[in-house]
């Protein structure tokens, strides 16, 4: 909290949160935020709850979410954030697991069945748009009780957050987060922006804050950074906010950088764009045309993490100077660890170099591990697994499978476990071939497997912005050409030996995405694996 106290000094009367409801923002100075989290923490303290309790927040992005998750910590409390897409299984598990004693609920599709999934005698507090029926509202809460008069003033070691993963391989983990882990990723990111440029930074909230890459580049770097804050109401809205947000940092996953491509080509093909381009004057006309098309005007720096990304997506964005620097991180590096910042145009494909602090290396396995202060501590209430997660001399293993080149730069070849054998016996690594295949714009996801099969085989989903006003004859010869030019640069026993085109996206909604819109490849390999057994044809459409 003394970053916070720091910018109410610096900036007291200044805009730090912009919250739309039903299009009109409602702004939050810095000194507005630091009284309302400081009289939340008096009333949690208050209502019984005490140093150490873990306190869960169940809510879409939203400035009550800022306020509960400042308060919990200067109450000295334990944040334990939940998806908010969670299902009833999901946050039973979460709350009981974690032992939290309250939650925080706010925006969700179904709130009673979130009240339903609560064990017994877990208090309730309710956000502006959370549920009716709660034991408390936050608002209440903050109005009824006087600002905290001590803070609480945290050991370094001490437990700042317990941050559960998103699931997309059984129950999810709680990774526990100390003081010294927060404080480096805050300073660190922040460090990042500010050493490259000067100015007001200003940041749009609308990435899952219940995953820490949300939480530590844009929530705890805005306490070190000063940014103002606004956040997205809905996904009708988004654009609207994003253009109003002014933001001069983006970040975002693979999943919306290729929904946002395919929009632009939509408006204008890909032919057509690229003459465009060619042509001086016009081209920085088109540029700055499409720039605010996206709400770009003001951007200086654009970030992809979360899963990977085709290089071919990132090529086509630098054609418009949108610069995407692709991060790396996971829950257990309290989000980013690496980064191809600043932005190098010849690295791309790679995920750039280690943050200040952080120490990597390739085991002899090929695995990336890590050590450094922005590693968490253990899994809560796991200590079989936080042992295996360690290698002997205390380097995270963090599963991914990589090399780094001459200049320290690392590039992700696979994932451990997502390697697959075929029917032949020979070992396929997924991410590779599927970002090879991101070069043609038609595929907007995708997913190679082939587990038991002759060959591997891959599953996509077209891009319909892209795909429409095309018949089947056009698209199947692209995907083809897309494919016979991938089966050339891959090995012999890599080839993939056909495309099916699945009828509906992948989404969160269908569970074949995680909340952080990474595809489970569990789930995928269980709903086509059975398919791809018989299919004879190239390309075949469900």
């Amino acid at each position: 909290m003394q970053a916070m106290a720091q910018q109410v000094q610096e900036r007291a009367n200044r805009v730090y949160l912009r919250q739309p409801v039903n299009g009109e923002y409602h702004e939050y100075t810095w000194a507005e935020v630091y009284d309302q989290t400081l009289r939340l923490a008096q009333a949690l303290l208050s209502n019984g709850l005490s140093k150490g309790d873990r306190v869960a927040i169940l809510a879409g992005n939203c400035a009550e979410w800022f306020v509960a998750d400042f308060a919990l910590v200067a109450a000295g409390l334990v944040p334990t954030p939940i998806y908010a897409t969670a299902g009833k299984s999901t946050i039973n598990y979460v709350v009981e697991h974690s032992g939290s004693k309250a939650i925080f609920i706010g925006k969700i599709a179904d709130p009673q069945m979130a009240i339903e999934a609560l064990p017994d005698g877990v208090t309730t507090i309710g956000m502006s748009q959370g549920p009716e029926n709660v034991d408390h509202t936050m608002s209440d809460l903050i109005s009824q009780h006087q600002p905290l008069a001590e803070i609480n003033q945290p050991d370094i070691e001490d437990v700042f957050s317990i941050v559960y993963t998103s699931g997309s391989t059984g129950a999810p983990k709680g990774v526990v987060l100390n003081y010294r882990n927060v404080a480096y990723t805050g300073a660190a990111t922040c460090k990042l922006s500010l050493d490259h440029r000067g100015g007001e930074e200003r940041y749009i909230s609308y990435l899952p804050l219940a995953h820490v890459t949300e939480r530590g580049l844009i929530e705890y770097n805005s306490l070190y950074s000063g940014a103002t804050i606004t956040f997205n109401e809905s996904l009708e809205t988004f654009i609207n906010d994003l253009r109003s947000a002014r933001t001069t940092f983006f970040l975002s996953v693979p999943r919306l950088w290729v929904k946002f491509q395919s929009q632009v080509l939509a408006s204008i093909p890909e032919r057509k764009l690229n003459l465009m381009l060619k042509i001086p004057v016009l081209n920085n006309i088109v540029r700055n045309k499409i720039k605010a098309q996206l709400g770009f005007s003001d951007t200086l720096s654009f970030g992809s993490g979360s899963a990977p990304i085709s290089p071919s997506v990132l090529e086509w964005y630098a054609k418009l100077k949108i610069d995407i620097t692709e991060g790396w991180g996971m829950s257990e590096t309290i989000g980013l660890a690496t980064t191809n910042y600043p932005y190098r145009r010849d690295k791309i494909g790679s995920i750039g170099v280690p943050l200040d602090g952080f120490d990597v290396r390739i085991s002899e396995q090929g695995e990336i591990q890590i050590k450094g202060d922005g590693v968490f501590v253990e899994y809560y209430r796991n200590p079989e697994v936080t042992a295996a997660a360690f290698s002997d001399d205390g380097y995270l293993c963090t599963g991914d499978k990589g090399e780094i080149d001459k200049d320290g730069y690392l590039r992700i070849t696979g994932r451990v476990k997502d390697l697959f054998k075929s029917g032949k016996g020979k070992y396929v690594a997924p991410v590779p071939i599927e970002s090879k295949m991101g070069v043609n714009t038609l595929i907007e996801q995708i997913c190679i497997m082939g587990s038991g099969l002759p060959t591997a085989m891959a599953v996509i989903v077209l891009s319909k912005e892209v795909a429409e006003g095309m018949d089947r004859e056009e698209i199947e010869e692209s995907l083809l050409a897309t494919l016979k030019e991938v089966n050339a640069q891959i090995e012999k026993h890599e080839v993939v030996g056909g495309i099916r085109i699945a009828a509906d996206e992948w989404s969160i909604d269908n569970g074949l995405l995680t909340p952080t819109m990474k595809v489970k490849r569990a789930e995928l390999e269980e709903k086509y694996l059975p398919l791809l057994e018989g299919q004879k044809d190239a390309v075949v459409w469900e």
